[in-house]
């Protein structure tokens, strides 16, 4: 199904979202001979069908807070019935929030929001002498010192463009600035996210978790990483025009585009968004089935795993596919990557294990 905004960025009011998987859900419920429905939630279906759940199970509560960017309203999101909720959610290689990957793909080497074109050449991701890789595929190679640096320094330029977005909301409401309830919002430079152009930053598991490997056996005696193909000049090349930037409004960026940090791959406050799959999984019910499914021919593997982690359900199971890509289909250039390496079952096993993971539970 698709929401009111159609992919539209710059239009989205995150928390109303819910609204329109209410409706999906509740025309499933209506079908004749359907008693249960699961939510599969691929991509930017992870913060979209846990959102969703989080508010089925607890009500507008979930969504208000002092610590919420953006507050959901109880009048609106009133209604909410028992049958409602999802049987079970089904993350496919899912992502931990719109904000998220937001937050990561802001080039730290932007020194002012102002002059986005002077960039700090010691944070610049795409110098070379920071161990920029410029040849297609070539797989980029960052010091720790410099990850440590740079994705510190990505939480503070989110952080000010937070404050900035809150600044001209309080400037509207007290009459300072144009008669707008919703101005527009710019950000430049938003294609830098490392782990595109390198397979050494969010690598894969912290922890040894199962690989259903393309004959269709499970190995989950190892740590699992990435077998993705890196792009750095493509990632170059948007970053430094307009197609790299967010063009949105106040409500937009703060509703689906923005979250607090310390660090942007370690120190993230999940809860500070609604658009936060983390945070929402850690809200749902235990009784409530999970399952996880990483791409190993993308780079939701560790995300996909700290879903998993944050999961109150006691019913719950992390798998990554073998050389599949985030489109769910098998990665040739994966496999021409690592020496012809066989991927060709990737999506047929990943469709098999749903279904004999949903045939257990109903």
């Amino acid at each position: 199904m698709n929401s009111r905004f159609k992919n539209n960025e710059a239009s989205v009011n995150w928390e109303l979202i819910a609204l329109d998987v209410r409706a999906g859900v509740r025309f499933l419920r209506s079908q004749p001979g359907i008693t249960k429905v699961i939510l599969i939630g691929h991509s930017g279906g992870g913060p979209t069908t846990s959102y969703y759940q989080a508010v089925a199970e607890n009500g507008p509560s979930y969504c208000q807070g002092a610590n919420k960017l953006s507050q959901c309203s109880s009048s609106q999101l009133s209604g909410f019935l028992p049958t409602d909720r999802a049987d079970a959610i089904v993350f496919m290689d899912a992502h931990p929030g719109n904000t998220v990957n937001g937050l990561r793909s802001l080039n730290a080497a932007v020194s002012s929001e102002n002059n986005p074109k002077q960039l700090n050449t010691a944070l610049n991701p795409f110098d070379e002498k920071n161990g920029f890789h410029p040849n297609p595929q070539g797989d980029s190679v960052y010091s720790s010192a410099f990850v440590q640096r740079y994705t510190d320094t990505q939480s503070q330029r989110m952080n000010d463009l937070i404050a900035a977005a809150q600044q001209m909301q309080e400037d509207i409401a007290s009459g300072k600035s144009l008669p707008t309830d919703n101005d527009a919002f710019i950000v430049y430079h938003d294609s830098a996210r490392l782990s595109d152009f390198s397979t050494g930053v969010w690598r894969g598991t912290l922890h040894p978790a199962k690989l259903l490997k393309n004959n269709g056996t499970i190995d989950a005696t190892k740590v699992v990483n990435t077998v993705r193909v890196p792009d750095g000049p493509g990632n170059r090349d948007t970053d430094s025009q307009l197609s790299g930037g967010l063009f949105l409004n106040l409500t937009s960026f703060l509703s689906a585009n923005a979250i607090r940090s310390t660090n942007s791959l370690t120190g993230i406050d999940w809860c500070s968004s609604n658009n936060s799959t983390p945070c929402a999984v850690s809200h749902l019910s235990p009784s409530l089935p999970v399952l996880v499914l990483s791409m190993q021919g993308h780079y939701f593997i560790r995300d996909g795993e700290q879903i998993f982690e944050m999961s109150t359900s006691s019913d719950k199971d992390y798998v990554v596919i073998e050389g599949a890509t985030h489109g769910l289909a098998p990665c040739t250039a994966c496999s021409a990557l690592h020496g012809g390496a066989d991927y060709s079952n990737a999506r047929t096993n990943l469709f098999n294990y749903v279904r004999d993971w949903a045939n257990a539970r109903f």
